[in-house]
Order: C-alpha cells, then sequence, then structure tokens
C-alpha cells in the first residue's frame, strides 16, 4: 500500500526570513544593473568609486575585481548557507570574501603589476565593500546558488556601469583623453580639476542629480499612463 509520504511533493526549501521573493534570473540581473544599482541608487561602495575614477583604465581594473569576487563569494555562501552557523556567518562571509580578494589582487600583481600599483590599497579594501558583504547577507546567504550568481553578476555590472561612467566623464573633461589617446588635439585646454578629488565629489553629484531626475521623470510618466 503506497503510504501518504510517498506520493507526496517533494518540500520546498524551508522559508528564511528576510528572503528576497522569488524572480526569473534576468530580473535579478537586471535589478542590480539599473533598478537596484549599488552605486546610483543604493550608494554603496562610494569611497573606490570617487578615489579610482580618474581614469577608465582604473574603473575596468576595480570592476573586474569586484565582479570576480562578488560572483566568487556569493556562489560559495550560497552553497555553504545551511552548514554556515548563524552565530558566526558575519565573521564566515568576510573570511570567503577575503580569500577571493587576495587570489584578485595576487593575480592583478603578477599580471598587471601597473594597474595594482595605481589602485593601491583599494583592491584588497574590497574585503569591506559593503556591496560584497551587504549581497551575502541580503542576498546569497538566503536563496540558492543561481540566483545568488545572478545577483552578483547584476550588482557588479552595475557597480562597473557607475564606475565607467564616472571614469569616461573624469577623463574625457580631466585630460582631454580616453583609455590614453588624446581626443580634442593639443589646442584642448584640460579641466584638471575633473582628475583632482574634489572632482570625484562634483562627478558624483552630477551623477546623482541626474538619477534624481530620472526617477522623478518615470514617475511622472507612471501617473500620467494610469490617470
Amino acid at each position: 500500500m503506497t503510504t501518504e509520504a510517498a506520493i507526496a511533493p517533494a518540500a520546498a526549501e524551508p522559508f528564511v526570513p528576510g528572503a528576497p521573493p522569488p524572480a526569473p534570473l534576468r530580473l535579478d540581473v537586471w535589478r542590480g544593473i539599473a533598478d537596484d544599482n549599488p552605486v546610483m541608487i543604493q550608494m554603496l561602495g562610494l569611497c573606490p568609486t570617487m578615489a579610482i575614477s580618474n581614469q577608465v583604465s582604473n574603473g575596468l581594473g576595480m570592476g573586474a575585481a569586484t565582479i570576480f569576487v562578488l560572483v566568487c563569494s556569493s556562489f560559495l555562501i550560497s552553497l555553504l548557507r545551511k552548514v554556515i552557523p548563524a552565530e558566526v556567518r558575519l565573521a564566515t562571509y568576510i573570511l570567503i570574501i577575503a580569500t577571493f580578494v587576495t587570489i584578485a589582487d595576487l593575480v592583478m600583481q603578477a599580471y598587471s603589476p601597473v594597474l595594482s600599483k595605481t589602485l593601491g590599497p583599494f583592491v584588497p579594501l574590497i574585503v569591506v565593500n559593503c556591496i560584497i558583504l551587504g549581497r551575502a547577507e541580503a542576498f546569497a546567504g538566503k536563496v540558492g546558488p543561481l540566483r545568488a550568481v545572478a545577483d552578483a553578476i547584476g550588482m557588479g555590472l552595475g557597480f562597473l556601469l557607475a564606475l565607467l561612467i564616472m571614469c569616461a566623464f573624469r577623463e574625457v573633461v580631466g585630460s582631454g583623453m580616453f583609455l590614453g589617446h588624446p581626443l580634442f588635439g593639443p589646442n584642448y585646454e584640460p579641466w584638471v580639476f575633473m582628475i583632482m578629488p574634489p572632482g570625484g565629489f562634483l562627478t558624483m553629484g552630477l551623477m546623482f542629480l541626474a538619477m534624481g531626475w530620472w526617477g522623478e521623470r518615470k514617475k511622472a510618466l507612471l501617473k500620467k499612463a494610469v490617470a
């Protein structure tokens, strides 16, 4: 005789308090790029964003290192989420993140020593980047590996996008170059101010201003469509 337990469907994964609602993987990726961009919307990771955003090459290097750490740490944390004791989860997350940051730092020193020297301490400081630890605590520690990786890719690409916007603007205006190639000829007078620290604050302020305008425009269009 077939028992009720034998014919019952497999039990769903137990509910985790604070877990994000179910969503397609493409939406997990898109959320980090646009709707919940870590820099332009959540205003996280602002210190490295301003500190190294005076050249596009710096942004590419920092963005690539951050994506690597985000994806690898989120995947591993998600795999181990059921065996990591709640009492030591933050310490465990930091240890996992630090491992992948060390790998990224050593690879950068080996294959791009000039970029590694330019970025200086900001690559090791990825360990305490609130974007990575925040995604580990809010997302990767509460969902399966596929969703954790999708979220990490989206957040990493969103961080890279914000970096490249700032880097391109500051490098073009501040030195008249893009990736080291002159754009405006010998008569261009560069705004050296833009590649100095105050230029980072100004550029970030302009970026937040643009995002605020876009958000208000979206609300107005939505209200008009509903009316």
